[in-house]
């Protein structure tokens, strides 16, 4: 009988929800002008299908692979945003189920005792002086709303994109992981590299001053000379705590980088290797390949759709909201009864319901999301922008910090060909002992000066692999984190 009742206003909430429209504005990807190619084109290479994707392998360093793999596997920050991640596909799969129906089932038993001092059928006591009854009970209540305008569509598309929005952040904190731990791999050994200059220019000294200290004793040069060489000395000694204490600080920034105690790298850094050399030239493609890569444009693109479709949840309030509705069970007085035929009970039919007089409210609701919507497309188009921007500032850096390392390796080779020369002239008594002060002091700043280009170079070439969003060969089909 229930079967048989009901049949037809199934059909008819079939036919109404494939009658029925999505309200809102349809979300059309965002097309921004850009640019055909770079301005800076110094240091490229034509953009490849099969190019590197792990692009910190271009520094070739193997224990630089190790430590980004570990920072993958054990970051905090990864961590946090792949719960975020978990959390938005679970309040998508939340919104989701609101366009199922509900079935809420329950059971009861009631005793109730009649009150003396009220009316006869007088709820609930009123069952007469003393009177008393029993009430089984055991059903159900089923309803389901039917999605005739949309609102619910909507709002799972809204929470579509703030998914993809969740995963693309979980991809831009990975990039900006791995460029952080290659920035600081990179700063270590520039500290290092000056550490082990630092040394070298302090046994230099000591040459220097046992030089000068044979001298003064054949009577050869005046005190003037060895109190200089005394003073250079110092100044080299003087000049090692302060980068010991810069290269032990890198390190410990790398370990919780890769989510580790601080001190758990200093066995395996503290040993000095070479400046990764950077090199290589970059495959960054064209300028709309950003909108593709980057996953910070991508993200933003997202929350655009995820606003967009959040108009359409609010118009669907402007219309009516229809729902099938049903309860069905089992009531009897007495419990050996419960569960016969006539105890049997059921209703069913449809409901609708219109927020008549709230349509000024929804308008403006409708107002609120039309704004959020064009706040989210003025920061993507500000994103891209700033992308851009970031790109040919990498280029231009990575170009000229390359030449600048050229020029300063030719540099120090000359320097020390001359510091060479001042102390064979001076051993020699040909010059006096500024001249070699003036040497050595201007490869001690030539060396430095070439440490830090090695390392501002690769640093540039980290910035740019960054800023063209951190690999090419991906593109924009990246696996969703499942975690």
């Amino acid at each position: 009988m229930i079967a048989a009742t009901g049949r037809p206003l199934v059909r008819l909430g079939l036919l109404l929800a494939l009658a029925g429209c999505t309200v809102g504005p349809d979300f059309t990807p965002p097309q921004p002008a850009v640019p055909d190619r770079f301005t800076e084109q110094s240091g490229l290479a034509p953009a490849a299908a099969d190019a590197e994707d792990a692009w910190w392998r271009t520094l070739h360093d193997a224990l630089l692979d190790r430590l980004v793999a570990e920072a993958r596997d054990g970051s905090p920050d990864l961590e946090i945003a792949a719960a975020r991640v978990r959390e938005v596909r679970a309040e998508r799969a939340f919104t989701a189920a609101e366009d199922d129906p509900t079935i809420d089932a329950g059971a009861s038993a009631t005793r109730q005792h009649g009150s003396a001092n009220v009316p006869i059928g007088t709820p609930p006591g009123g069952l007469g002086p003393n009177a008393g009854s029993n009430l089984w009970q055991a059903g159900f209540d089923a309803g389901w709303e039917i999605d005739i305008f949309g609102g619910v569509r909507r709002a799972v598309e809204s929470a579509d994109a703030s998914l993809g929005n969740a995963i693309e952040n979980r991809h831009d904190a990975e990039l900006i992981l791995i460029a952080e731990v290659a920035r600081d791999y990179v700063e270590l050994r520039g500290a290092q590299r000056r550490l082990a200059i630092a040394r070298e220019i302090l046994d230099e000294r000591r040459d220097v001053r046992g030089l000068v200290a044979a001298q003064f004793k054949s009577g050869l040069v005046g005190s003037l000379d060895m109190k200089r060489a005394d003073s250079e000395l110092a100044a080299s000694e003087a000049e090692i705590p302060g980068l010991e204490a810069e290269e032990r600080a890198d390190i410990y920034r790398l370990g919780v980088l890769v989510g580790k105690p601080p001190e758990a790298l200093v066995g395996t850094l503290d040993a000095a290797t070479p400046i990764p050399d950077a090199r290589d030239p970059v495959p960054a493609g064209m300028p709309s390949d950003l909108l593709k890569r980057r996953p910070d444009i991508r993200a933003a693109e997202k929350r655009i759709a995820a606003a967009n479709a959040r108009i359409g949840v609010a118009q669907a309030d402007l219309y009516p909201h229809f729902a099938l509705t049903g309860v069905a069970g089992l009531e009897s007085l007495n419990a050996g009864e419960l569960f016969t035929t006539q105890s049997r009970y059921f209703a069913i039919g449809p409901s609708v319901t219109w927020l008549v007089f709230d349509a000024g409210r929804v308008r403006d609701r409708m107002a609120a999301e039309q704004a959020r919507t064009d706040q989210a497309a003025a920061d993507y188009r500000k994103t891209v922008l700033s992308a851009l921007a970031e790109v040919e500032t990498a280029l231009i850096t990575y170009g000229r910090q390359q030449v600048r390392r050229d020029a300063l390796d030719r540099e120090v080779a000359a320097d020390r060909d001359t510091l060479d020369l001042a102390k064979r002239l001076y051993a020699q008594g040909l010059q006096d002992f500024l001249a070699v002060l003036d040497a050595e002091r201007s490869l001690h700043t030539s060396e430095i000066e070439l440490a830090d280009a090695q390392r501002d170079c690769a640093l540039a070439l980290i910035a740019l692999n960054k800023a063209l969003g951190g690999g090419w060969g991906a593109g924009g089909d990246r696996a969703q984190p499942t975690g």
